[in-house]
């Protein structure tokens, strides 16, 4: 009995975590591509003050 108890709580743990990794995968690439578009804008700015 033990050891079904152990593997259902395993699968529980596991499918969260698999969620919450998704998650963090997601708006690290949200992220990413809010940096990038910021430091586009920059230096389109920068360029166009210096021209």
């Amino acid at each position: 009995m033990k050891p079904f108890i152990f593997i259902l709580l395993s699968i529980l743990v596991l499918s969260g975590c698999s969620a919450t990794w998704s998650g963090v995968k997601e708006d690290s690439s949200n992220a990413a591509d809010w940096t990038k578009g910021k430091v586009n804008q920059g230096a389109s700015y920068v360029k166009e003050k210096t021209e």
